[in-house]
């Protein structure tokens, strides 16, 4: 969303424009209350560190935290000090800009909430079938990917002459079955269903991955096996597609679910902006003088 930068922009200012403000505020101490911290006049009081040790974390995590934040205090005073003793600072400007970004912050939380309470974040079949289809061109594979099953076992795992009888069995007991050898005696496995895996990713840390060129392997072999000093490996591969084509919509579709909130939560906040206008106006809460 638009505001989501400024967002962090402005929280990011706010930190160091408060502590800005507290060069103006605190040029004197305050007798009853506890200082913790000077630069120059200014003072860092205890009570001003309330809530950054969390009673959830521990006292040695707690006091790391309140130590960290003072540390961090103290920098930000001297710099602010010697950016006075080196440029004009128009104080009115800077609270100004305060202000701007306060209400940024305070409308963002407001979106949000908004947002949040309106949103329908159920995205149908249909939905994602048709955004599709007008933006295929957006979704080209930048990598190869498969659909099928790997195994990575250890050599001295027993019963590994049967695995490969069981990749290619479509008896529902030996599917069980080679699930619950998985669970219980390989080092990693993905077992064969509908779900696209990006063919780099099934490949890392196994010699799959030494394979030079990896598009004629996916076009010559739909079953493979190799082995290294400690592990055998075994690959079945149902279906696959080479990068530079288009992507299967199952291999995009949480993309573009998010892609379809997103733009519904930006529709949202237009909405609003609009609603608050428009009723305000309604209401002549606000006027335009001629200038």
């Amino acid at each position: 969303m638009r505001v989501g930068w400024l967002y962090c922009l402005g929280l990011l200012f706010m930190l160091n424009a408060c502590d800005f403000i507290r060069i103006k505020g605190n040029q004197t101490g305050d007798e009853n209350r506890k200082a913790v911290a000077r630069v120059g006049d200014t003072f860092l009081y205890a009570d001003e560190l309330r809530g950054i040790a969390s009673s959830e974390k521990s006292k040695e995590d707690s006091t790391a935290r309140v130590s960290a934040y003072v540390d961090s205090w103290i920098r930000k005073q001297l710099l602010l000090i010697e950016a006075a003793k080196n440029i004009e600072i128009n104080e009115a400007e800077v609270e100004r800009k305060v202000l701007d970004y306060r209400y940024s912050l305070i409308g963002y939380e407001f979106q949000n909430y908004y947002i949040n309470k309106n949103l329908n974040d159920s995205v149908s079949q249909q939905e994602l079938e048709t955004y599709y289809k007008e933006h295929v061109d957006n979704f080209i594979l930048k990598q190869n990917i498969i659909q099928g099953a790997y195994i990575k076992v250890a050599k001295t795992a027993p019963r590994t002459q049967r695995i490969k009888d069981l990749l290619f069995s479509n008896k529902p007991k030996d599917l069980n079955e080679l699930k619950s050898y998985c669970l219980g005696f390989t080092e990693a496995y993905q077992l064969p269903d509908s779900t696209w895996i990006e063919f780099d990713k099934l490949a890392a840390n196994s010699p799959l991955a030494d394979i030079p060129n990896k598009i004629q392997f996916l076009r010559s072999y739909n079953y493979y096996e190799t082995s290294d000093a400690n592990y055998l490996y075994f690959l079945k591969i149902n279906a696959y597609k080479i990068s530079d084509n288009i992507s299967p919509l199952d291999f995009v579709k949480e993309d573009i679910r998010n892609i379809i909130l997103n733009k519904r939560k930006v529709e949202l906040a237009k909405k609003l902006e609009d609603e608050v206008y428009e009723n305000a106006a309604k209401e002549k809460e606000f006027e335009i003088f001629n200038r």
